[in-house]
């Protein structure tokens, strides 16, 4: 068992070695897709399980207000994972493999994108079965209904990896090394990254 100094020491050598490692093509393939959702008036829609659903919520607001440029039009934007009675009618009624699904039925419209937030990416499985089927779910009816699809994943990326238009995945160590607080605590790192890039192109259109 490390000390707790040299854990702290690992986590953060860890932190730099991906932060260095991270894809900047893959970044910028995703910041184009959403820059091309606001010129074109369309909607973005975030949407993940657990700590990936909380930073789905984060990520919509920051998008929405974030990127406010005075005098420029704003981001369409909301998360699929903030109404705790909708989401709990829809898991009793369709399952919860349909939460997000269903949300979009209706609402999204050709052109439209849908934010992917999965530590696993729908690869594995446990109690309840294999994991984030509900955004598995979701990815494919946007693809199937003329939206396009933003994966943030780690690990192999998973099923969501392979849809995505476009997807930015969180980078094993040198080491092989990856865990799933590295990998949500980057998604927050990327979203932000993004949101600042966003509001800079904002004010630039």
């Amino acid at each position: 068992m490390p000390s707790t100094h040299d854990f702290v020491d690992t986590y953060l050598r860890e932190t730099a070695e991906i932060a260095l490692g991270t894809s900047r093509e893959d970044l910028t393939a995703v910041i184009d897709i959403l820059f091309d959702a606001w010129k074109n008036d369309r909607t973005i829609y975030t949407c993940g399980n657990g700590g990936s659903a909380a930073n789905a919520s984060h990520l919509a607001c920051d998008i929405a207000k974030f990127t406010w440029v005075e005098g420029k039009k704003r981001f369409k934007c909301r998360s699929l994972c903030d109404n705790a009675a909708l989401l709990s009618a829809l898991t009793n009624d369709v399952g919860f493999n349909r939460i997000f699904l269903e949300q979009l039925d209706g609402s999204m419209g050709p052109g439209d994108v849908l934010v992917c937030l999965s530590v696993h990416g729908g690869s594995g499985a446990d109690k309840a079965g294999p994991w984030s089927q509900n955004l598995v779910a979701a990815a494919d009816f946007v693809k199937k209904h003329g939206g396009k699809v933003v994966a943030l994943v780690g690990y192999d990326g998973g099923a969501l990896r392979q849809m995505a238009d476009a997807s930015i995945i969180v980078p094993r160590t040198s080491g092989g090394h990856t865990s799933t607080p590295h990998v949500e605590g980057f998604h927050e790192v990327y979203h932000h990254l993004i949101c600042e890039r966003l509001r800079q192109m904002v004010a630039e259109a």
